[in-house]
């Protein structure tokens, strides 16, 4: 009933691969149970704890503070949307990552647990790969939406009226990353896309990050839909 602390107690193991930590929370065992076995296939990952429930996860996360934490949304004490708050959201000092998984394919789910701060969005229903580069991409500092979701919630946003224009803090180059970036795009496929250098593609997000005041790749890209700077889908790079 109550959501049982299994920290690990492992450490880094003897085969010397830096690996993520991640926590995951889950109000069913059979979901956690799946999640650990599929990552426990990757030398790279390693689950340190499982809730069963938001307040615990919430409780252990910042005890032990983990590389990722996969949370659910509909949990008991607290959902999914309010521990990505608490853990990622506007005004914490130290952010966690934090990928929120779930059954329910809602958009507004989407919207909101990225508005809180989550840097990664992933059905259940997903393939295992899939999980594993979200919790990859989210160690990295980059984020990863369901397929499905991202099409369905760009075009939804991209639908909204956008805030009035004002002057752009960002050169046409950083606006050329950005618009790529808020697609979807990796930092190679922009390298690709747009002919330049890794090296430069990370020096552009950095002064991004700087200009606008943001934290990740996924508030750059909400400032994107939110200004008008993207209204569709980019195509992909030649």
């Amino acid at each position: 009933m109550s959501g049982t602390n299994r920290a690990s107690d492992t450490a880094g193991g003897s085969s010397g691969v830096a690996r993520t930590r991640v926590l995951i929370a889950d109000d069913q065992e059979m979901v956690r149970t799946g999640f650990r076995l599929i990552l426990g296939t990757q030398p790279d990952l390693e689950v340190i704890g499982e809730a069963a429930d938001g307040a615990e996860c919430v409780e252990l996360a910042r005890r032990l503070r983990p590389d990722v934490c996969l949370v659910d949304i509909r949990m008991p004490r607290l959902d999914g949307l309010e521990v990505t708050r608490a853990l990622a959201g506007p005004g914490v000092t130290d952010p966690l990552r934090v990928v929120v998984v779930t059954t329910f394919d809602q958009d507004d789910y989407a919207y909101t647990a990225l508005r809180n701060g989550a840097c990664g969005f992933l059905l259940k229903d997903a393939a295992s790969n899939l999980l594993i580069e979200a919790v990859r991409s989210a160690a990295r500092g980059d984020a990863l939406v369901s397929p499905a979701v991202t099409v369905r919630l760009l075009k939804h946003l991209a639908g909204q009226q956008p805030a009035p224009a004002a002057p752009s803090p960002l050169s046409e180059r950083e606006l050329d990353v950005v618009r790529l970036l808020a697609v979807g795009r990796t930092n190679q496929e922009i390298c690709d896309g747009l002919y330049l250098s890794l090296g430069t593609v990370k020096t552009h997000l950095a002064n991004i990050k700087d200009k606008l005041g943001v934290r990740n790749r996924v508030e750059i890209a909400a400032w994107a839909w939110d200004t008008g700077t993207v209204r569709e889908r980019q195509s992909p790079p030649a």
